[in-house]
């Protein structure tokens, strides 16, 4: 992968569901709601100054989020930042950069 360019949608890992169970809290917050589901289906992958993550989740009945999450350079030491997201999203939504 090339630095600065994002990865082609592939199916999530168990990596890819950590990073979004972290973040969950925060979105549940700024959403005032809390999510019956809550299952990393897809994302992209780019590399900056750390990787930025866009994953795609289930939250529940054929309700989708979109996340955008930001992991710092392991030296760094830093927490996972939640950086954005977009909700209202189907299961047939493309992943999109945000």
């Amino acid at each position: 992968m090339m630095c600065g360019v994002p990865s082609a949608a592939q199916p999530a890992t168990a990596e890819t569901q950590n990073v979004a169970d972290q973040v969950r809290s925060q979105l549940e917050e700024k959403e005032n709601k809390k999510f019956p589901v809550f299952k990393a289906v897809s994302f992209r992958s780019q590399v900056v100054a750390g990787t930025n993550y866009f994953i795609k989740v289930h939250v529940g009945d054929e309700e989708f989020v979109h996340l955008r999450v930001f992991q710092s350079l392991p030296h760094e030491n830093k927490p996972l930042t939640f950086s954005n997201y977009q909700t209202n999203k189907a299961k047939h939504d493309e992943l999109s950069y945000f």
